[in-house]
């Protein structure tokens, strides 16, 4: 497994890229923010927050499978954002 320090900064960097993608979408679209991009990021935020939070849990019996459901959920939660993302019109 990797380090928890790895895994930390593979979701700020996934995560952080998928902002992007949606700023790189309104300026190509309009140039201007919709209700629908504003959720979008509010939910990246919100999923970063949520998976941080669980990486720094201390009282942890099993860490393994611990942070074998973080890294699930992670990227189930990427590939949501992914497919939302491809949504928009």
């Amino acid at each position: 497994m990797a380090s928890v320090k790895n895994l930390k900064k593979e979701i700020n960097y996934v995560l952080g890229d998928l902002v992007n993608i949606v700023y790189v979408w309104e300026m190509t679209h309009g140039g201007k923010p919709t209700e629908a991009t504003d959720a979008i990021v509010d939910e990246i935020y919100d999923n970063y927050d949520a998976l941080v939070t669980r990486i720094s849990q201390r009282d942890v019996e099993n860490k393994k499978s611990h942070f074998s459901q973080i890294r699930k959920d992670y990227e189930a939660t990427a590939n949501q954002i992914v497919e939302k993302i491809n949504g928009l019109n």
